[in-house]
Formats: structure tokens, sequence, C-alpha cells
């Protein structure tokens, strides 16, 4: 359910949504969610990360997060990358929406070789230290069942406008219980009915810049 616009943009026919920004995805990635979670800074004080994302889309923030990872990190530290993806793309629509950065080109071949749909979902171990567990299907039954806590959150679900059952009340306040005291999380949206749900299930939250055209997005900590 994926179609190509705009110079190779790839859209979500379900959703009418672009899986990243026509500007930059990659600068995108770093700006909304690494930087925003403030990883780089906290990535050398730590022996052991887990980063959880709803929305895995093209596995583009999972690649731009493992290269900064390796540029930060301390040394034998790990990273565990948690995804959700309900919709899950075809391996050739992730090899053609990674080609647009040559730069990330090394990191994304395993990811592209072993891409694999079709199950409850997919283990694999990329890099030293590095494994990405990717959950297939609806993130409010899938959650639940799950038993881990990230230090930082990815809210990359599509327009809140489009797909509000990724952004609800029961989904947040299951992204708070499985958030360390003091974790953070990130999101390109400020869209009002996101940021109460977000309080209420236990975060502080800031409205900061947003990347590119939008002027807003949200961050917060579990407070």
């Amino acid at each position: 359910m994926l179609e190509w616009r705009d110079n190779n943009l790839p859209v979500s026919k379900r959703f009418d949504d672009p899986y990243y920004s026509k500007q930059d995805g990659r600068a995108e990635t770093e700006y909304v969610f690494i930087k925003s979670n403030n990883l780089p800074q906290r990535w050398p004080t730590m022996d052991k990360c887990v980063i959880a994302e709803l929305g895995f889309g093209t596995g583009l923030n999972f690649i731009e997060t493992v290269r900064h990872w390796q540029l930060h990190k301390r040394e034998a530290a790990s990273l565990n990358f948690i995804s959700f993806e309900q919709y899950p793309i075809e391996r050739s629509d992730m090899a053609k929406a990674l080609s647009a950065w040559p730069e990330l080109s090394e990191l994304a071949a395993p990811l592209i070789a072993q891409w694999v749909t079709g199950q409850a979902k997919l283990d694999l171990a990329l890099t030293d230290n590095t494994s990405l567990t990717v959950y297939f299907g609806d993130a409010n039954i899938v959650l639940p069942k799950t038993d881990f806590v990230a230090d930082a959150w990815y809210l990359d679900g599509f327009s809140p406008a489009k797909n509000p059952q990724l952004w609800n009340p029961g989904l947040m306040n299951q992204v708070a219980q499985h958030t360390v005291q003091s974790g953070t999380f990130a999101t390109y949206t400020a869209a009002g009915f996101v940021r109460r749900n977000l309080i209420e299930a236990g975060f502080s939250i800031r409205k900061v810049d947003g990347f590119g055209h939008k002027r807003d997005m949200l961050i917060g900590t579990k407070a």
C-alpha cells in the first residue's frame, strides 16, 4: 500500500501520508528523534540503551540512529531498538527509500537483506552489540504484551488526524508504562489531543520548534 510521488517520496496509500519529510528524511530523523531525545549527550554515559518506536516505516529512523550511536556510544555498550509496525512495506520499497542516502548504504544493507514480514516479529542482530526487534501488528494489542522499558521513544505514526488509533489515550499510557523513570519521547506532531494524552499518561511536555515547514513538535520526560 505504498506509492511514489514527488521525486520518489514514499507515501502510504492507506493514510495518504508520506513516510518522511520530502525536504530531507534523514535530517528530519536526526532533528526530531535523535537530537530531541538528547541521545548524543546521553549515550556516552550509558552501558545499554533501549529505544522504542511506533511506526517502523522504511527503517530510516533505525538506520540513522545506529549511525549516530556508533559515533557517540561507550565502548562495549549495547543498543536495543524495538519497533511496532502494523503495515510493513516490501523489501524492494525499503531498498528504494533508503537508497536516497548513499551514506547509509553500508548500515542499511543487512536490514534490507534480512527484512522478512508475514510473522509475529522480526529479530535481527545487525552490528556489534546492536539489535533490532520489529513487532508486526497493531501496537494497541501488541505493546501491552511486551516486557521492556525504553530509555527513549520515537512516536512516529502517520498523521494523528489520519491515523488516530496510534495516538489514543490507552496507547500513550502503554508508552509511559514501557518507559524508564526520567525516560523521554519525541514526536514530530504537536496535535492538541496527542499532547493531552501524553500529559495524562504521566509525561511532562514541552513544545519546541518543528523540523522544516512544521512550526511545532512535542518532546517530553516521564515525570
